[in-house]
Formats: C-alpha cells, sequence, structure tokens
C-alpha cells in the first residue's frame, strides 16, 4: 500500500467517500458494491501538482461535469511573480490528442500573471445563458475580474502531457484575460489591499470586498462603478459573504471579533450578530486597549477569520476565530451566543469552512493538521429544537431585541457543542484552503502545499 492509501482509508478494499472515523451505522457510507458489479471508471481521488506553493481556490459552477469539473488556483509566492491559473480534470475536456506517457489527472486550460498573491478567487455564479464566456474575479491589491476565452493559437495537435508540463511551453487551450481593475481611489490614491470578497448570486452584478482599512465596498460588475463603500469594524476586516438567496444583505467579521450584519436597503444601521468574549489580560485589566490610526481595538479580543453562510438555510453562517481548532455556528434570527459549536476534532488551527451545496446540516472544515473534517451539525438536535428547548427563556429575534449591558452578550446560553465528524481524510500536510463544488456537489477540493485534491464525498 502506497502513501496516498494509507493516507485514505477505503471502506471495503477500494476507494470510497472520504470515510474514515464516520460511525459505522452512519446514512453517508456507501453499501458495499454487489459482486457482480462493474469497476467504475471515475476516480475517488484526482490530483493536481501545481509548480508554486498555492493559497486561493474555487470551483467552476457550471452545474455538469465537463464544465463544473474545473478549478481556478492562485499562488501563493512572496516575491512579485504570482499566478492565476484554471485547471480542468483530463477526461473532460474536449478536442485533445494524448501522448503515450501517462495521463495527468487535471491539465493546465489557462494562466495569468498577477503581482501579488491572490488572497481569493471565485468564478462568477452560473448563468444558463450559453453563449457567455467564463468570469473569474480575484482580490489582493485590488479588485480584478478575468475572462477566460478560447485561445485562437491553440490546437489539438497540442498534446495534453506537453499542457501541464511544469518545464514545458505554456500551449494552452485557453488565456485568462484580464477585463476590468476596480480600486476604490476617490479620496486618496492609496488603495488598502483586499482580504477577501463575496460574489452575489441572486444578483450577479454585485460583488462585496473586505480591506484591512476596515471598510467593506459594494461593486456593480457591470458598470464597474462602485454601489457603496460603509466603515464596517473598527479594525481590519477579514472576510465578508453575501446572504445566499438574497442580493442586500451581507455579513463580515474582523479583527475585532465580531461578526456583524448589513442590508444595502439601510445601511444606516447594522446588526452585530456576536462578538467574541474579551480574554482577560495578565494584569487583570479587562478594559485594556491600543490605538492604532485611530481605531480602537480591544487588546484581548479573538479575530475572526472567515464566514460563510449556509447554501440552503440562509440563517446560518460558520466561522471561526483566529488560532482556533472550533468552528461557530450562528443563527442570525438569535444573536449573541452560537447555536453550535463544532469542537475537539482538529488538533491545529482552522484554516478554512465550505458548507454542502445540498445538504442543510453538513459543513466540510479544513486545517492545520492536514485533516479534512465533515460535520453534520443536526446530530443531537436542530437550532430550532435548540432554541425552543429553553421554554419562556427563549431568546427573541434580533430585531425585537433591546440593547443590553456587554456582559449579559456572554452570559446567555451555553453553544451545543459537536465533537465527531461524520467524514475525515488526512492530507499530506496544512490544509491551506478548501471548497466544496456546487456544480459538481460529490466533490470538495482542498488545497495543501503545492497540491490540489478533489475528494469524492
Amino acid at each position: 500500500m502506497d502513501n496516498q492509501s494509507r493516507r485514505y482509508p477505503y471502506a471495503y478494499g477500494q476507494p470510497s467517500s472520504i470515510a474514515e472515523s464516520a460511525p459505522a451505522h452512519s446514512s453517508h457510507l456507501p453499501p458495499p458494491p454487489p459482486q457482480n458489479a462493474q469497476p467504475i471508471t471515475s476516480k475517488e481521488i484526482y490530483q493536481y501538482d501545481a509548480p508554486w506553493p498555492l493559497y486561493a481556490l474555487d470551483w467552476c459552477k457550471a452545474p455538469n461535469e465537463r464544465k463544473g469539473f474545473r478549478m481556478a488556483l492562485g499562488s501563493l509566492i512572496e516575491e512579485s511573480h504570482n499566478k492565476l491559473q484554471v485547471i480542468a480534470r483530463t477526461d473532460t475536456l474536449e478536442g485533445a490528442t494524448y501522448s503515450n506517457q501517462p495521463t495527468p489527472d487535471f491539465t493546465v486550460v489557462g494562466e495569468a500573471d498577477v503581482h501579488y498573491p491572490i488572497t481569493r478567487v471565485l468564478w462568477e455564479p452560473w448563468r444558463s445563458d450559453s453563449w457567455r464566456t467564463d468570469l473569474l474575479a480575484t482580490t489582493g491589491d485590488i479588485l480584478r475580474i478575468w475572462e477566460l476565452v478560447d485561445q485562437p493559437h491553440y490546437t489539438t495537435s497540442n498534446s495534453i502531457n506537453a499542457s501541464s508540463g511544469r518545464n514545458s511551453p505554456p500551449h494552452h487551450m485557453q488565456q485568462l484575460v484580464k477585463k476590468t481593475e476596480l480600486a476604490n481611489t476617490k479620496q486618496t490614491d492609496f488603495c488598502a489591499p483586499l482580504t477577501s470578497f463575496d460574489w452575489n448570486e441572486t444578483d450577479p452584478s454585485l460583488i462585496v470586498t473586505s480591506s484591512i482599512d476596515t471598510t467593506c465596498t459594494v461593486w456593480n460588475v457591470e458598470t464597474n462603478q462602485a454601489k457603496t463603500q460603509l466603515i464596517a469594524h473598527d479594525s481590519d476586516v477579514y472576510d465578508v459573504a453575501f446572504m445566499h438567496g438574497s442580493a442586500d444583505i451581507f455579513a463580515s467579521v474582523g479583527a475585532d471579533g465580531s461578526v456583524r450584519l448589513f442590508d444595502l436597503r439601510s445601511l444606516e444601521h447594522s446588526t452585530i450578530l456576536y462578538e467574541a468574549p474579551p480574554n482577560p489580560s495578565p494584569g487583570n485589566n479587562h478594559h485594556s486597549s491600543s490605538r492604532s490610526n485611530g481605531n480602537m481595538i480591544n487588546a484581548g479580543t479573538c479575530p475572526l477569520l472567515r464566514l460563510q453562510f449556509n447554501r440552503v438555510n440562509s440563517n446560518l453562517l460558520a466561522t471561526f476565530h483566529m488560532d482556533s481548532s472550533s468552528v461557530l455556528v450562528l443563527d442570525i434570527r438569535y444573536p449573541s451566543t452560537p447555536m453550535a459549536e463544532l469542537t475537539k476534532s482538529h488538533q491545529g488551527s482552522i484554516n478554512g469552512i465550505s458548507w454542502s451545496p445540498t445538504q442543510a446540516g453538513q459543513l466540510c472544515t479544513g486545517g492545520d493538521d492536514g485533516q479534512v473534517l465533515v460535520w453534520d451539525i443536526n446530530n443531537g438536535g436542530g437550532a430550532d429544537q435548540q432554541h425552543s428547548s429553553h421554554g419562556h427563556h427563549q431568546r427573541q429575534p434580533y430585531y425585537q431585541q433591546q440593547q443590553q449591558q456587554q456582559h449579559q452578550r456572554y452570559s446567555q446560553h451555553t453553544p451545543r457543542s459537536i465533537q465527531d465528524p461524520i467524514l475525515a481524510y488526512s492530507a499530506g500536510s496544512e490544509v491551506s484552503s478548501l471548497a466544496w463544488s456546487k456544480g459538481v456537489p460529490d466533490w470538495i477540493g482542498i488545497g495543501f502545499g503545492r497540491t490540489v485534491q478533489a475528494l469524492r464525498v
């Protein structure tokens, strides 16, 4: 058995789902195949080895394997020579010939140079217009929109293996053309780096970005104009996400340790969904703070790094703290206290989260311990059951709540602890990025080191 087989345990002697630590009664494991079953042609793991360390990763949103089994990758190189790359599963490509060498799992179909590392890459939300070209967006120093178009000089005589070799000339099937660069520099020539962004699926003309300058900016990418910019947090904003199914509501997290909810129809007000409890300082000075660039930051507050709304139940979102091995699940109808905490399974800090596109209770996490875990937050009771069990002490929806004392934020009900994931996979090193495909929802993409893997769930 090779190293990959040891890292990837099989349920019945051949590749199966990413289930290592799943309970024996779990319904998520496939049943053993019949003895007379024909061998399947699809693999359980597809792998691509990039020529550089990678950080950003996203799936194409097309709802079929031929177009949907493509990923966009962003490099993480400290020097000013970074890459944006699009790879596709080799056996889904059309009009390509093969050499006598073993066929790689993935083929590079397009590549572009970028100056700074890409903090996030996203494919445009899927539209049914068959004539449309593929659009992608990236953030780093600014927001860029890319168009993936056919390479006019590419011919079918180019070998698949030649196009994906590290030392081969870049005879790619397609090319990434920079379509738009968007930077909000009305007040100053300096543009603060962007930490993340999200593309609205309900209204694909809208993109919201987050920045280290405490702001979030909503862009109309059809008019290339900033729709609005707002101060979202007291310090750096690390991530932002639209609520699924809404063209107006988005949330953000940042270095101040809070989750904040905004509505484009009423930006005069925002809702604080969650604030991290301040950590006691060594000198028992619970109110200590530091002032930097005019921003007041709680010295004992632990930043929140990422968030994502549930793709099926838009009332739920997940987030996690810096250097934390736990994930918090919030219900926006009941702010202040998480409804659940996924804990005690990761042995290192979590770096990424991604909700299932089809199952409301399933969430994938990846971290420094090299583990990729799939959780079911409905194990032990759902959100409605959890809150209704408190009887007359049930919390009111946020729009009915009155402002409370600071200490009351942390004295409410304890989150439900979920400690057992339903599926597990061990990667070769620290998992830096992951994404659960919406177009081909049986697959999760992960990035660690220079390696990208697609795992069948």
